[in-house]
């Protein structure tokens, strides 16, 4: 009997084996997986991205997918990432650096795949409903954490911040509360009163933490842009006039009730006077000199930058003799595009803003994977104005992640209408 029933488990176990709908499901679970652990754990993520690439490998149509890699959705990823390891050539760097630097960029590789996979799958939704589900409990941490700061899951932990840092939290807040907005607005259109009032409360929630509790100035800036692109692309003008009306009223009583939101506010002006009166290194002081040194830095190697991994050399060279804020030196000027021009100059600042351009216009017309699409893409370039937010750990992957998945949703839809047209037209 013990004999017959290892044999029909051994069976069982090789038809799974070889089922490519098994190993497709694996790949949606992994996915999953990966959007919620994300605003968690940085090992997490490696480990479940490793098992999705796994997971994909079996039965993988390398044809097809090598036919996808010419669209420039996908193409103008890998050539970032391509021109990433060639500029490794020409880096004075130690190669140790120059590799370091090259891994943030192997993400990348992996959107093509993502869109792929995605474009195949019907289980995109459920990996947004992960990460959405995830960031509602960190929320739900959040506030314990700002109450109980013993509860946090990390030492010497920020006020309200359980995991990670206040600026990761911030961005991932801020998506999620402006990304209910598409599925609530649709759900009051249809009647549905309770699922639209149950989406616009967890909405309110996440932007009542980021004024109660914490909030990244980067967020403060770039959220107010992405409401206000969803109101142009989806509600009608008298709308938008009576909430731009209800917004200011309840931005002031935000700042009326909120010192945690008046003192983030009031940083903006505080760090440039003791900036430029004192030359004291504040966040906002240090990112003006980031920049301009790296304006100098760009103007010497235009074409083709100072090569892959070269940042901390070039300033440590200008911090010579300085003091202050002058004086500091960093591997990161805090802006996107200047990280791209120094390394490599103007070919990768027309690489980076081809591939955002193009990514934008991927997300054009109506349905949840389109906004949810629309709005990362935004968020990461208009945050990538503060931070390098392509290349950091968790905006990158939120990047990588939502534009792959969505991505390859939309593509599937057109992909539908096009084989129900078709044979009507014909």
């Amino acid at each position: 009997m013990t004999a017959v029933a290892g044999a029909s488990i051994r069976a069982w176990l090789w038809r799974r084996w070889r089922d490519r709908t098994a190993w497709s499901t694996a790949a949606d679970v992994f996915a999953i997986l990966i959007a919620a652990s994300l605003p968690w754990s940085t090992s997490l993520v490696a480990a479940f991205v490793a098992a999705f690439l796994v997971s994909t490998a079996p039965f993988f149509d390398i044809r097809a997918f090598l036919r996808s890699l010419i669209s420039p959705v996908c193409a103008l990823p890998i050539a970032l990432a391509m021109l990433a390891v060639l500029g490794t050539l020409w880096s004075p760097a130690p190669w140790s650096v120059r590799l370091y630097v090259l891994g943030p960029y192997g993400k990348l590789l992996v959107l093509p795949l993502l869109l792929y996979h995605f474009e195949r799958s019907s289980r995109g939704v459920q990996v947004f409903t992960a990460f959405l589900a995830s960031c509602a409990a960190l929320m739900a941490l959040s506030w314990v954490v700002a109450f109980f700061p013993a509860m946090a899951l990390k030492a010497d932990a920020e006020y309200g911040v359980p995991v990670k840092n206040y600026i990761d939290q911030s961005q991932e807040f801020a998506l999620c509360a402006v990304a209910l907005a598409y599925p609530a607005i649709m759900l009051l259109r249809e009647k549905r009163i309770w699922p639209a009032a149950l989406l616009l409360a967890l909405s309110a929630g996440f932007v009542i933490n980021m004024l109660f509790v914490t909030v990244s100035r980067t967020a403060l800036v770039t959220m107010p842009v992405m409401l206000a692109v969803f109101a142009l692309l989806h509600l009608r003008w008298r709308n938008i006039l009576i909430i731009a009306c209800a917004a200011v009223f309840l931005a002031g009583l935000a700042w009326a009730v909120s010192p945690h939101l008046r003192k983030t506010s009031e940083t903006f002006l505080r760090d440039y006077q003791l900036y430029k009166e004192h030359n004291i290194p504040t966040s906002l002081g240090l990112r003006l000199v980031f920049w301009r040194k790296s304006l100098r830095f760009f103007s010497e190697a235009p074409l083709l930058g100072h090569g892959t991994g070269s940042i901390r050399a070039l300033f440590e060279e200008a911090a010579v003799g300085q003091f202050g804020a002058d004086a500091e030196v960093v591997a990161n000027p805090h802006n996107q595009t200047l990280d791209n021009a120094i390394q490599w100059g103007a070919a990768g600042v027309v690489l980076l803003y081809t591939m955002w351009l193009v990514h934008l216009l991927l997300f054009r017309g109506e349905g949840l994977a389109t906004f949810v699409g629309l709005m990362v893409v935004l968020q990461n370039i208009f945050t990538s104005l503060f931070n390098s937010h392509l290349v950091d750990f968790n905006e990158g992957w939120i990047y990588v992640l939502g534009v792959g998945i969505a991505g390859g949703m939309v593509l599937a839809g057109r992909a539908h209408e096009g084989a129900t047209v078709t044979p009507a037209g014909s």
